[in-house]
């Protein structure tokens, strides 16, 4: 799944190519993708051209002249750059041609991410991302508030970070890792945890991020970032898939488990769990 580090290359990526370019037509082979008619859709976004791209959490912004196209990758979303409607393939289930004679192709095998268009500067009246918290990595981010909401969640900590209404851009990935650095087990009820360990949780989550950004993300199974720029931040993993390996800090083989649904990567020994 593409996270906060993903997304910020793909927001780059994408900037280098499309800024200034125009919209001469659009097609969607899967519509439902777009949150809106799609012949709505295609009449206000035709002529319009691309004057910045945005992100907020694991949110695009594409900011056009009027209009703002909010776009979410879920799962397995994608941006490729196609020179010809000949290469588009099942999975790619919007398509922008651009003024340039480039094709700007979302592809999403799993068909979860989506699509809507605002009027410009009305991002944030969107529900889908009026309900988000802060970034993650946000540097005004206010601990305290941060400590208040966990502190009330009689929920295992990796769940409470997955939840973007408290922090926003956290995903397994970098949660796993965020955990083993903050030496919590993933299973500690968030309500359990003290200010100071909270507040290394988002010192450490700050750090992680920023550093996967700086790496360009990670590469994992099928994400890719656009136009085939893999992350570098694979190479920096302690925790996350690997199962079974060593824990580089005290050689205790790393644990998976499943919490809330979602599989999870620890140190049995660095991340040990209060006792109840």
């Amino acid at each position: 799944m593409p996270e906060l580090p993903e997304v910020e290359t793909v927001k780059e990526t994408l900037k280098i190519r499309l800024l200034g370019l125009k919209i001469v037509d659009v097609i969607a082979p899967y519509p439902l993708i777009i949150k809106m008619d799609f012949t709505e859709f295609k009449f206000k976004v035709i002529n319009q051209t691309f004057r910045d791209i945005r992100r907020y959490g694991k949110y695009l912004f594409f900011v056009l002249d009027d209009y703002t196209l909010v776009s979410h990758l879920r799962m397995e979303g994608k941006y490729f750059l196609r020179e010809n409607l000949g290469q588009i393939t099942k999975h790619e289930h919007v398509v922008f041609s651009l003024s340039n004679g480039l094709k700007l192709a979302y592809h999403d095998v799993r068909k979860f991410g989506t699509m809507e268009l605002v009027k410009k500067g009305e991002e944030f009246t969107l529900l889908s991302v009026k309900k988000l918290g802060l970034e993650a990595n946000d540097p005004s981010i206010d601990k305290n508030e941060v400590f208040r909401k966990i502190s009330k969640a009689n929920r295992p900590i990796k769940s409470v970070l997955l939840d973007q209404s408290i922090l926003t851009g956290l995903g397994n990935i970098y949660v796993d890792e965020t955990l083993f650095r903050s030496r919590i087990h993933p299973e500690e009820l968030a309500a359990n945890l003290s200010e100071k360990e909270v507040f290394e949780i988002i010192d450490n989550a700050k750090i992680i991020l920023n550093k996967a950004i700086n790496l360009g993300g990670t590469t994992i199974r099928t994400y890719q970032s656009s136009f085939g720029v893999d992350g570098r931040f694979q190479n920096e993993l302690k925790v996350h898939t690997l199962a079974g390996k060593p824990c580089q800090e005290c050689k205790t083989p790393i644990e998976k488990i499943k919490v809330g649904g979602r599989g999870t990567y620890f140190c049995p020994k660095c991340q040990v769990r209060k006792p109840l």
